[in-house]
């Protein structure tokens, strides 16, 4: 018996050791395969650059030649011809004259070659920080933002995480881009959170799978960036979210041609309480001759979103157009804007001024109305206003968040 039983002991042994031979070699293809396609994804988004600059933020500005940028690796863009410029400029603006972008990276003046544009290295640990290689630089499907003209629906961003002051506009069916005055902070963030100002302009709906958006603005995101400043960013979408889309330059899509903005680089200075206020001017519209999507800050041509990455915003035009601010905080406890009630006013709450929409003539005008949605009043809120000066319709928005215990309102 206890030679049968030693004999049990060693075959139980022998498929013990077999099934940890197994595993480990299974984990260790799974951990090359991961690797391997980390590699891909950084040699994809890395071109070779002619020229390369060291930000004092850290930051790594590669100067690639502008027909080798990302954006081309976008299969609908093969054969894409680079629109260098828009064909026309909306009409009908105003406000006092646009203020010019200040980065770190190019405090001293510097700006990329002719012919190239500058673009923020991404770094193995970028990646890393994302849930998965392939979800790096992606909205999670299933906590974003909700339509933002549907205020019914937003009620879930209680329970998904993302929370909103923001206005909307109204009266009109058809829009054919925005221009805005966005005040820039720095709110600290809590670890995994973000916090953000920006406009959306915006067609179909979650319901079909068909929404399109085209996103700017600034944002504070140390998951995404590794560090707590305040940078420019971007965002497109064609499908809900789904599979397509992302911020800035991480998946194939907005086409380049300013060679010394950079798309996710630092913003600095910006806005203190109580004291000196930042602004940026952001315009994007549709060119009537090319349907291409243009982007407009501070005065400068930066890029497009070319036309036929969309479905929607392809050969359509917006449904609606929004502009405000959001947290992704599921504790509710990270601020939004300057981390200050609206109420606050100037120089303490954040705002966004001079807002304007593009119409069918291509002319920029006030909108018709507009809308506010803040469904956590109590954590964030929104007010808006008009002025006969250069501020035009405003609004002003953000909030400290809710400290723990604290009752929430649900509007």
């Amino acid at each position: 018996m206890a030679a049968a039983a030693a004999s049990r002991r060693r075959a139980w042994l022998a498929a013990l050791l077999l099934l940890v031979a197994l595993f480990s070699s299974s984990r260790s293809e799974e951990e090359a395969a991961s690797s391997s396609t980390l590699q891909s994804l950084l040699k994809r988004l890395n071109k070779p650059p002619l020229a390369t600059f060291q930000s004092p933020d850290g930051d790594i500005i590669d100067c690639v030649h502008i027909s080798s940028q990302p954006a081309f690796d976008n299969p609908l863009l093969k054969n894409h011809k680079i629109q260098m410029r828009p064909s026309i400029h909306p009409s009908g603006m105003y406000g006092e004259a646009t203020r010019p972008i200040t980065q770190i990276w190019n405090q001293n003046g510097e700006k990329c070659p002719d012919n190239t544009v500058p673009i923020r290295r991404t770094k193995e640990e970028d990646i890393m920080r994302a849930t998965s290689v392939t979800a790096y630089g992606k909205k999670m499907h299933g906590s974003i933002p909700k339509p933002l003209d549907r205020p019914h629906s937003h009620l879930g961003a209680v329970t998904d995480g993302h929370h909103y002051g923001v206005a909307y506009a109204t009266g009109d069916a058809n829009y054919y881009g925005t221009k805005v005055t966005i005040n820039v902070w720095q709110p600290t963030t809590s670890p995994g959170d973000f916090s953000l100002a920006q406009l959306w302009i915006t067609a179909g709906s979650y319901a079909n799978n068909d929404l399109n958006t085209i996103e700017a603005g600034w944002q504070v995101y140390p998951y995404l960036y590794g560090d707590d400043n305040t940078r420019l960013f971007i965002y497109w979408t064609r499908d809900a979210y789904n599979t397509t889309g992302c911020y800035n330059l991480a998946c194939s899509g907005f086409v380049q041609t300013n060679q010394q903005i950079v798309i996710g680089g630092t913003l600095s200075p910006v806005s203190t309480y109580g004291g000196t206020q930042y602004i940026l001017d952001y315009l994007v519209w549709k060119d009537p001759a090319s349907g291409n999507w243009w982007m407009q800050i501070g005065g400068n041509y930066v890029g497009y979103w070319p036309s036929s990455i969309f479905t929607l915003l392809q050969t359509g035009v917006a449904d609606t157009v929004e502009w405000g601010g959001e947290v992704y905080s599921p504790q509710i406890n990270t601020p939004m804007g300057s981390g200050h009630f609206p109420e606050e006013g100037f120089g303490k709450a954040a705002y966004i001024r001079t807002i304007q929409v593009v119409d069918s003539s291509n002319t920029l005008k006030a909108p018709n109305g507009v809308g506010l949605i803040a469904p956590l009043p109590n954590c964030y809120n929104i007010i808006s206003g008009s002025s006969t000066n250069n501020w035009g319709t405003y609004i002003y928005f953000g909030g400290p968040g809710c400290p723990q215990n604290s009752q929430i309102e649900v509007m």
